[in-house]
């Protein structure tokens, strides 16, 4: 609270008596203040009053915050901390409310929206013409205009004909019978007396305004208990057929109080569940593992180049549910994983002229990282990217569709909201997991939304897609946070559990704990985080395992996750059947053809098997192989447009009779010898249709080895989250912008010592002759006076600094600059001027 001995004028000088703490919390709290460093603190007060400024102040305000600014907006200006406790408490003195004010009335002189001592706070001028009540915009409190103001067009005689209905003694002039009527509307006892011989009608109408909005129609010979209100001035009329209850009646009708609802403690987050912390981690490693085996089976799918960039950028519809189907996942989740894996830098437009989507580099890189570490990255990416998957499938401002990877989907608030969410779920006790309509109702309670906004909830769909991803992540377990969850967030020590047992569904104590006070952290900081969560999650995550278990039926189980060269080599020589905790292969002659077609032989494929199988190697499989390898590239397929040759003419007039092969347009050139008309690959496709093993050879006659060819990208750098404003600024910028802000206070403020300098043509820079800039520059070397000096930059921009002046030569003068904080070389034909300072300023 103030206790200035001298009341401040004006925002500027209110923030002139605040020590350098005070100062940074409030450029900490609207760092849009610093961007450019101001002048002087004057400046800082005229931004700090800005519309913008304002607007995104207030929407940064909690709900009891922002209540007790509308609060001020419709009180006196200035008003007493008294009358604002009786806004906002009521005439019983809510203590709750009571004992809540103090912290929210900081918050708002804190943020310089407040200023003033409690004998007469003052909000902002912008702040009040926002919230306070208007006919175009009625206020949040759903009061209306005061008497004074619903008054302000009404003929004297009127005002004294109401004057004299409410049983007041009539005045001489309008001024003082506004004034008496308002003191008796203001009066509760004369108030109650008033009303309680008011027709039960009239009390009816005075019920259904007291709440907002104040407005309301009436005829031109209005009933018996409408006339009763208006000859009283309990309705006012404000236009043709429009009334409106004035402010101070609907006060009383309240109880004194500016809202229905004053929320002076956020909501509390209920722990919907719990479970043992072991069942949470286990849980959110296993969700780990599969988003890394799903992120890479995403890629694998577009190794050899991905979907084609839309014309606008982005994925088509159809390419989206390709990849859904090849995930095995639903289109939302298949976005997300497309998302997440672009905002890691893993995948990325090739940027060739037929641009397609392709893996990049860094992905290459990625795959030799040990898993927690891979782990960490998507999850970082996912926890600071603005880019939002959720809205894929929605509409922009021009109603075109969004879609994945493409332009539209950045929201700045998204990592914000996220880190919000989770700070939230570290506050419950260890293994406890929120109910959603609680987390949405305490990021309600701390952001609340106005007018419009309430439209489009972005924030509410943030937090739910939050709660998703982060269980698809492994970020959270049984929606729970996990302890790599806690180490990527930065956040502390858990609080511990009850000590009584809970079932799953059984609801743990509403907490009014506030959450731990986790601030975003820096990318520095961020990466040791990230170490961090890899380090508790890797003993958590399964090992890689160097076998599989092959079985009768031409299947090959694998109990867990592969090491990475026999998961290569087993997709190659079988298709995946089915997913989950252990994954089974099919051997097919396709899957096995493909093999041989990669350039392995019947023997390697034998000895593969042998060496990764913990059960013997089942007959029909080994059958399979040696079927296959022995038909395999019995039949070669050559160009001419494409020919095939086989020294078996007997399966060449197989060939020939099969009614198949009609389309492939095949004529005998010699006894082993086809030619076709089709290129090399449909015949390839065609012969195998067939069920025969043709193999494709080169122009020398060997053997053609089929090897995917993976497409990469040129280097790419992740995409950059776009900022919501600017950034907080770190204690370095804040100091030296605090110290730059006082030294130039100090410069515009400062008396000093007559001159007979020239008056500057606007009067703010001094202005003296060459000669004497340097004869007054040489005096202050010798007597460590200070001077203030008028300074033009290499840009031609003039400024105003505080400097002592150390040394003058070579058309220089060295000096300490109190504006800068620092010793600095000026220059001595871009000083414009100079002054001294008055002595007692020294």
């Amino acid at each position: 609270m103030s206790h200035q001995a001298t009341p401040p004028r004006s925002l500027a000088e209110a923030l002139r008596v605040r020590d350098d703490a005070s100062l940074a919390a409030l450029l900490r709290a609207r760092p849009d203040l610093i961007t450019p460093v101001p002048t002087d603190l004057t400046q800082l007060a005229t931004r700090a009053g800005t519309r913008a400024s304002v607007v995104r102040a207030l929407e940064r305000l909690d709900r009891f915050a922002l209540q007790t600014a509308e609060a001020l907006a419709v009180a006196a200006d200035p008003a007493s901390y008294k009358e604002l406790l009786g806004l906002m408490a009521g005439d019983e003195a809510d203590p709750v409310v009571t004992a809540a004010l103090p912290r929210a009335l900081g918050t708002l002189r804190t943020q310089a929206l407040v200023w003033g001592g409690d004998d007469r706070l003052r909000l902002v001028r912008t702040a009040r013409e926002l919230l306070a009540p208007s006919p175009q915009h009625p206020s949040p409190t759903g009061l209306g205009p005061t008497v004074q103001e619903a008054t302000a067009g009404m003929s004297p005689g009127r005002i004294q004909e109401i004057v004299t209905a409410a049983g007041l003694t009539s005045t001489h002039d309008a001024v003082s019978a506004v004034t008496a009527l308002t003191k008796l509307f203001t009066n509760r006892k004369r108030m109650g007396a008033l009303l309680a011989g008011a027709p039960a009608e009239a009390r009816e109408v005075l019920a259904r305004l007291v709440w907002g909005p104040p407005f309301g129609q009436v005829t031109a010979d209005p009933a018996a208990h409408l006339r009763w209100l208006l000859d009283r001035g309990l309705l006012l009329p404000t236009a043709p057929g429009t009334v409106v209850l004035p402010r101070e009646v609907a006060l009383h009708l309240r109880g004194g109080r500016a809202h229905r609802a004053t929320e002076p403690l956020p909501p509390a987050v209920e722990a919907a569940a719990t479970h043992r912390p072991q069942v949470v981690d286990g849980t959110a490693a296993g969700q780990a593992y599969t988003a890394l085996a799903t992120v890479e089976e995403l890629l694998k799918d577009w190794h050899e180049g991905g979907p084609a960039v839309l014309r606008a950028g982005g994925l088509s519809v159809r390419d989206l549910k390709r990849t859904a189907v090849a995930l095995d996942v639903s289109e939302p989740i298949a976005a997300f994983w497309v998302e997440l894996a672009y905002a890691a830098g893993l995948l990325a437009p090739d940027g060739e002229a037929d641009e397609r989507y392709a893996a990049t580099p860094a992905h290459d890189e990625w795959l030799e990282q040990p898993a927690a570490q891979r782990w960490a990255r998507l999850a970082e990416a996912w926890l600071t990217a603005t880019r939002t998957s959720g809205l894929v499938g929605g509409r922009d401002m021009k109603e075109r569709t969004l879609s994945a990877l493409g332009p539209g989907l950045d929201r700045s608030a998204a990592p914000e909201v996220r880190h919000r969410v989770l700070t939230l779920l570290a506050g419950l006790p260890e293994g406890a997991s929120p109910s959603a309509e609680s987390v949405l109702a305490r990021l309600s309670w701390e952001r609340p939304l106005r007018g419009a906004q309430r439209e489009d909830d972005l924030r509410a769909r943030l937090a739910r897609w939050t709660l998703s991803e982060a269980e698809l992540l492994g970020v959270t377990g049984r929606g729970a946070l996990s302890a790599q969850g806690r180490a990527l967030l930065g956040a502390p020590a858990p609080r511990p559990a009850p000590e009584e047992p809970v079932g799953p569904g059984d609801k743990l104590p509403v907490h009014h704990h506030p959450a731990p006070a986790v601030e975003p952290l820096s990318p520095t900081e961020q990466a040791t985080a990230s170490a961090a969560a890899a380090r508790i999650l890797a003993p958590l995550l399964p090992e890689p395992l160097d076998h599989v278990l092959l079985q009768a039926d031409l299947t090959a189980v694998a109990p867990g996750p592969l090491r990475r060269p026999l998961a290569e080599t087993l997709g190659v020589l079988a298709d995946v059947e089915s997913k989950g905790g252990a994954t089974v292969y099919r051997f097919t002659p396709g899957s096995v053809r493909r093999a041989l077609d990669s350039g392995r032989s019947a023997s390697d494929l034998h000895a593969f098997l042998a060496e990764h199988s913990r059960t013997p190697v089942p007959q029909p499989l080994t059958y399979l192989i040696d079927d296959v390898a022995r038909r395999h590239g019995h039949l070669r397929v050559g160009a001419a447009s494409a020919y095939v040759r086989c020294d078996d003419d007997a399966m060449l007039n197989e060939i020939m009779a099969d009614k198949r092969a009609a389309g492939l347009r095949l004529r005998r050139l010699a006894p082993t010898v086809l030619a076709s008309q089709a290129d090399p690959a449909a015949l390839l496709e065609g012969l195998r249709a067939m069920g025969f093993a043709p193999a494709a050879e080169s122009a020398e006659g060997d053997v053609l080895i089929a090897r995917a060819h993976a497409h990469r990208t040129p280097p790419r750098t992740p995409p950059q989250p776009v900022p919501d404003g600017p950034p907080v600024p770190d204690a370095t910028l804040l100091s030296a912008a605090i110290r730059a802000i006082r030294a130039g206070d100090l410069a515009s403020t400062t008396p000093r010592k007559p001159t007979t300098a020239t008056p500057a043509t606007g009067g703010d820079l001094p202005r003296t002759s060459p000669a004497e800039t340097l004869a007054t520059m040489q005096a202050a070397v010798l007597t460590g006076e200070t001077l203030w000096i008028g300074y033009v930059n290499a840009e031609g921009a003039a400024t105003q600094r505080v400097i002592a002046p150390i040394r003058v030569e070579g058309g220089f003068v060295t000096a300490y600059d109190h504006t800068a904080d620092e010793v600095r070389t000026y220059p001595l034909h871009r000083v414009t001027g100079v002054a001294e300072l008055a002595e007692d300023q020294l």
